[in-house]
């Protein structure tokens, strides 16, 4: 029972979670298939390497922690402030997951919609920092 209840804590965040391990997983696979492709163009031998799926692996804990942790901090500790924490970690990490996944996807296909869009997210994040 008081494992239902621990659960019941976290179901808000679900969603998030569930965002975040999407991400983590196209760019896990892409990055395989990238590898993959660099590799075969460079004439090398490729094989599939589980410390990279571990260190995968390991990632996406550390991302479930972290959302959670954030989370009960909004929620329960910062509670008369609306910060938003857990949605703007998991928004950092799915931008993070998704940048990688333009390089990967830019890397496996020469398609310019690609490179276009991995350049314009460049520019736009340039834009942004400096305060454009």
């Amino acid at each position: 029972m008081a494992i239902i209840g621990m659960l019941s804590l976290f179901a808000p965040i679900v969603p998030l979670v569930g965002c975040a391990v999407l991400f983590v997983a196209v760019d896990f696979a892409t990055g395989v298939a990238a590898s993959r492709a660099r590799a075969r163009h460079q004439g090398e031998e490729w094989y599939f390497e589980s410390h990279e799926a571990w260190r995968t692996v390991l990632k996406l804990g550390f991302v479930v922690i972290a959302i959670a942790m954030s989370w009960l901090v909004e929620r329960y500790v910062l509670d008369f402030m609306t910060l938003n924490l857990a949605k703007i970690f998991t928004g950092f990490t799915c931008a993070v997951e998704f940048w990688s996944f333009l390089e990967n996807a830019s890397q496996l296909s020469s398609a310019p919609m690609f490179v276009w869009l991995k350049r314009y997210v460049r520019r736009r994040i340039r834009k942004e920092v400096e305060g454009e």
